[in-house]
């Protein structure tokens, strides 16, 4: 019998449960369908990565890799026919689109008498799997990574029988269009690549992870998070080498958080630009011309708080921003900007190589205090003390903010530099904005 593997979040050969399952049929045919959707809501540096990560897979494939473009739901079924395959194999989806996607490509397989199986997803954990006992699912992470680490099991590989796999040529493909060039330093969209990174962090960074993650000036955090995304490695792969260390279990909880949030989205896919918190509607928030004046000046890292321009830029350099200054930049936006939290998350999704939707928009819910989190609103982060906190040497600052480079000592955290001729001054004041945006919730809250 032939089946189809169709490639989304799962772009791997190694531990990749779909594919194996695929490659357990007489003949697998590796399908890869280039979502016009994705493409619209998609910045560049995340297609870049993604198109690297395709070349790399169909590498690793010996070239049988097959793209086709269009809607999948259009696409799978006619592609299953054209090389007369009973059964599309899968890694499942749980975001609201890929749901509904899959709803609609099973119900045209059926109707031509073929199947779509899902087998492994991208997570540890399916979400809609941990639940409380009453059988509800969880609000708050801590109850739900705990229950959570208790699903956790053993760590099996399963690898493919590549002998399976159409050879090259077979099936007609279509070549990927054309990028501009990618302004962005990304990192190597393979594989190998991943591992790599993993094994360098084990054996340099993860010692000490609880003690570094902060730090942006450090080479602390794993940076995985694209791969993860694009699913280059699996999160199961990860934990498999995790022990019982502070910096492991603090490690393992980052990757409980990337699952709380997609298990938050699935029971409640309306939150991926809706507030969890519903009171939170009615929060005041400006959206004039002025306020678009200043999110022009916050995307391209020209607010005069340091810290802040220096992750913003970070972000248009190289695709990525440490996860503390997305949080501090995040605060910045909603709190002293006052801003709908709403933008700077599609802004992060048009930049981030590694934009998820579940993981950046509900990240943007807990800066805004509208998400799941226990302690709302009123956690603002004060950007000069977060940026002296941190980035104390200002070795983050000066890599980010040129205007910057050669400045030392602690004038560097000060909002506006102290007056530095060559930089631009404070667009707003942090204490009097404090101020603004507790007043606004109270009269949303009462509190």
């Amino acid at each position: 019998m032939r089946s189809v593997m169709w490639f989304r979040r799962d772009l791997r050969v190694h531990d990749n449960e779909a594919l194996s399952a695929a490659c357990s049929e007489k003949e697998c045919v590796p399908l890869f369908v280039l979502d016009p959707i994705f493409l619209e809501r998609s910045g560049l540096p995340r297609l870049t990565f993604l198109f690297g990560a395709l070349q790399a897979l169909n590498e690793s494939l010996g070239g049988a890799l097959v793209i086709r473009i269009g809607n999948p739901v259009e696409v799978v079924p006619a592609f299953a026919a054209e090389v007369k395959a009973q059964t599309v194999f899968v890694s499942k989806d749980f975001a609201p689109y890929g749901r509904n996607r899959d709803i609609e490509v099973a119900t045209a397989l059926r109707s031509g008498g073929m199947a779509l199986r899902g087998v492994g997803s991208p997570y540890c954990v399916e979400p809609g799997t941990v639940r409380k006992d009453d059988g509800n699912p969880y609000a708050v992470f801590t109850p739900f990574s705990k229950r959570w680490a208790g699903h956790l099991l053993p760590h099996e590989e399963s690898d493919a029988l590549f002998s399976s796999v159409v050879q090259a040529g077979v099936v007609p493909t279509t070549p990927l269009p054309a990028l501009p060039e990618c302004g962005a330093a990304l990192p190597v969209a393979t594989e190998k690549a991943a591992h790599d990174r993993w094994a360098w962090f084990v054996a340099e960074g993860l010692d000490s992870y609880s003690e570094q993650r902060n730090l942006p000036a450090v080479d602390g955090s794993s940076q995985l998070s694209a791969y993860l995304r694009f699913g280059l490695v699996h999160p199961k792969q990860l934990i498999a080498d995790l022990g019982d260390s502070p910096s492991h279990l603090v490690y393992r909880s980052e990757l409980a958080w990337r699952e709380f949030y997609a298990d938050v989205l699935f029971h409640q896919p309306h939150t991926a630009w809706s507030n969890l918190q519903s009171k939170m509607d009615k929060i005041s928030l400006d959206t004039d011309a002025r306020a678009k004046e200043r999110f022009a000046s916050w995307c391209a890292g020209e607010t005069g708080y340091p810290i802040i321009d220096a992750g913003m830029r970070q972000l248009l350099a190289t695709g990525w921003m440490h996860n503390r200054v997305r949080m501090i930049v995040a605060s910045f936006l909603v709190k002293d900007l006052h801003l709908p939290w709403q933008w700077g998350a599609k802004h992060f999704m048009k930049h981030l190589v590694d934009g998820d939707i579940a993981s950046n928009n509900h990240g943007w819910q807990w800066s805004a205090g509208s998400g799941t989190d226990a302690a709302p609103y009123f956690r603002i982060f004060n950007p000069q003390s977060q940026s002296e906190k941190f980035d104390p040497t200002g070795a983050y600052i000066r890599k980010y903010v040129g205007e910057l480079a050669d400045l030392e000592g602690k004038t560097i955290h000060v909002p506006g530099a102290d007056g530095r001729a060559t930089y631009g001054a404070p667009m707003v004041n942090h204490s009097a904005e404090r101020e603004e945006s507790l007043s606004r919730y109270k009269a949303v809250s009462g509190k």
